[in-house]
């Protein structure tokens, strides 16, 4: 379970890439790290089914200090501007924002984890830096938005983040990260990694529509239909992290909707909020957690082993 905090003898190690052909995907579909991964996911969707972003909500130490240590990733951003350079994608300032956080990130850890928890530090670090994007290809896609949710979930294995921050997480660390992303993005016009294009659900980002469309479900008066109705998206987009998403892609992409996010358009079609969660977390599976592109990337340590699930 996600709450379990493990004893002073936790081995805790540096987490490395373990799914390195096609045929090793079987590994990691089996493996409990995608057990504990998706289970993650599933709990955090339940927990902010029906619920606005301005709901009253619990907001602990530990997700105080989450927001601080974004913050600091925000002023770093401020502090290194882009710089003139003959290619208008892929501003290379970013690979000095980036070098900052490589340095940093294990202090930054620190300030969220307390000391007695110190040595899992350097583990869960890892998918801190890993969340951020490349800094070689200067891109950003769904996998570096899954090592942010890896690094939450590991957070809640060693206990940092309980079972009452639920709610929390989501509306304030994921929401805080996703502006944060969505600056990084804008400033220093990143590359989408692996993009489907037209055919992708959205360049950069999937979480924010699940947990989004939750969020949605039994909604008295906005429908699906109505997310592409740009009066509806203008005022509720401070209520609804997925109408938040639709307001990004309308102010960063030109032309018509159906035709620049055409995956959207076909899910506005669908009648009700329950079915596009439902929908979207089974493409969330097929299009992101089952392609070996996303999935060579990702890191497994103690906290999100490779080894086979282990019943009870």
């Amino acid at each position: 379970s996600s709450e379990e905090t493990p004893s002073g003898t936790q081995n805790f190690i540096i987490p490395k890439k373990e799914i390195h052909t096609v045929p090793d995907m079987g590994k990691w579909k089996r493996s409990q790290a995608y057990a504990d991964y998706i289970g993650f996911i599933l709990t955090l969707n339940e927990g902010v089914k029906g619920k606005k972003l301005t709901f009253e909500y619990r907001v602990s130490e530990a997700i105080e200090k989450l927001v601080a240590l974004l913050n600091t990733l925000d002023r770093w951003i401020d502090e290194t501007p882009p710089v003139d350079q003959p290619s208008r994608f892929g501003n290379k300032a970013y690979r000095t924002w980036y070098a900052k956080l490589d340095e940093e990130a294990e202090n930054l850890v620190s300030t969220v984890v307390p000391p007695q928890l110190a040595a899992a530090v350097p583990e869960v670090a890892v998918y801190l830096k890993e969340s951020v994007g490349n800094s070689t290809r200067i891109d950003y896609g769904t996998g570096h938005e899954a090592a942010f949710a890896a690094f939450l979930c590991c957070l809640c294995k060693i206990g940092v983040l309980r079972v009452d921050d639920q709610i929390a997480i989501v509306f304030k660390v994921f929401n805080r990260y996703l502006e944060v992303m969505r600056k990084l993005q804008k400033t220093y016009r990143m590359e989408p990694a692996g993009s489907q294009g037209v055919w992708g659900l959205d360049d950069f980002q999937f979480l924010p529509f699940i947990w989004g469309s939750s969020q949605l479900i039994d909604h008295p008066y906005l429908e699906p239909r109505h997310f592409v109705d740009e009066k509806a998206v203008n005022e509720n987009h401070k209520d609804y992290m997925f109408l938040e998403c639709i307001l990004f892609i309308t102010e960063m992409k030109t032309g018509p909707f159906a035709e620049h996010s055409n995956q959207l358009w076909n899910i506005s079609a669908v009648p009700s909020w329950s079915k596009v969660n439902q929908g979207l977390i089974r493409m969330y599976k097929a299009e992101c957690l089952e392609k070996f592109p996303v999935i060579q990337h990702f890191k497994f340590g103690s906290l999100l082993p490779i080894h086979p699930v282990t019943s009870g």
